[in-house]
């Protein structure tokens, strides 16, 4: 079992960007820290403030944005960073290489319950020699240089993609290490098991609720087949149990906000997470395209969310495409 930065070295990473991609494995090492201590760190319950998507914080929301914010700044690779947490992006080293995009603490509302939660990030590079701003920032998914999340669970684990399948560490608590453990992760083309938050049915458009009611109806329906259902109220563990044992996670539009093309963010939650489904041969798409071929118009831009198993994921879209 290879420590992360030994195995990303053997495997011809640019080294600024194993220096990067140690940094954010070092920064939810403290951020599991915090939340192992639970109560006694003072990281329950609100932050008494909203952030930019107009959501209630939580206290480790600010807590994690600020310590991912310190410590890649302090890395001396990172130009420019944006946060789900921040209005506008966040300049860094001139000279740096790259940028970064991160949810801090994805599926905070689980955080007083005592369940999971993670850190999701994306890593795009800088163009040299010219400044940043908003704009740099809106490239197509396909253009990640590496993508992940850290789980906080019962195990803390780094899942990771640099382009070239997806990996899976652990982090060894006697070392203080992220260890791999699980060096090619495969999606199965099939599956029986859908993630979908089943109290939007009602506000959910003609397609989606057509899909849905066909999976519920089981073998004796059009499907032939029966599903079960899986929902952890964070993408990031939703997500985890698709690519350990398969499935489909799916956000859709709904008519509560009908503006809003989705809930989730392209650039902190769907590029990433899309990124390392495909990687693992499932697929990641919009009601309409491929997520990862998306041009970003700005940063919190939100999108529907299909993802997973690679057949599932064409079916759901023919649904809407067909209407």
């Amino acid at each position: 079992m290879q420590p992360l930065r030994q195995y990303l070295a053997t495997n011809n990473i640019e080294p600024s960007l194993i220096t990067l991609i140690d940094v954010l494995a070092i920064a939810c090492k403290d951020i599991a820290f915090r939340l192992q201590q639970g109560a006694m760190s003072g990281i329950l319950g609100s932050a008494g403030e909203e952030n930019v998507q107009g959501e209630t914080q939580k206290k480790l929301d600010v807590i994690s944005n600020d310590l991912l914010k310190n410590y890649l700044l302090a890395s001396g690779v990172v130009k420019a960073l944006a946060s789900e947490e921040e209005e506008t992006i966040v300049s860094g080293n001139e000279a740096g290489s790259y940028l970064v995009c991160f949810d801090p603490l994805d599926g905070s509302s689980n955080i007083d319950i005592n369940s999971m939660v993670g850190t999701i990030f994306s890593i795009f590079s800088a163009a040299e020699g010219s400044a940043v701003n908003e704009k740099s920032f809106l490239q197509p998914g396909r253009q990640q240089l590496a993508a992940g999340y850290v789980l906080y669970g019962p195990s803390v684990m780094l899942v990771l993609t640099t382009g070239d399948g997806v990996q899976m560490y652990t982090l060894d608590q006697r070392i203080g290490e992220f260890v791999l453990t699980n060096d090619h992760v495969v999606i199965p083309e099939e599956t029986k098991e859908f993630a979908v938050n089943m109290s939007n049915q009602r506000f959910w458009a003609e397609p989606k609720q057509r899909y849905v009611e066909d999976l519920l109806a089981g073998s004796e329906g059009p499907r032939a087949k029966n599903f079960n259902m899986r929902w952890m109220a964070a993408m990031v563990a939703d997500v985890h149990r698709i690519l350990c044992r398969g499935g489909i996670f799916t956000y859709p539009w709904d008519s509560r906000d009908p503006d809003k093309a989705g809930k989730l963010r392209l650039m902190y939650e769907a590029n990433p997470m899309g990124f390392l489904v495909e990687q693992a041969g499932g697929k990641a798409y919009t009601d309409k395209m491929p997520i990862l071929d998306i041009e970003p118009e700005h940063i919190h831009q939100r999108v529907p969310v299909f993802l997973g198993a690679a057949n599932e994921v064409t079916t759901c879209v023919e649904y809407h495409q067909s209407s």
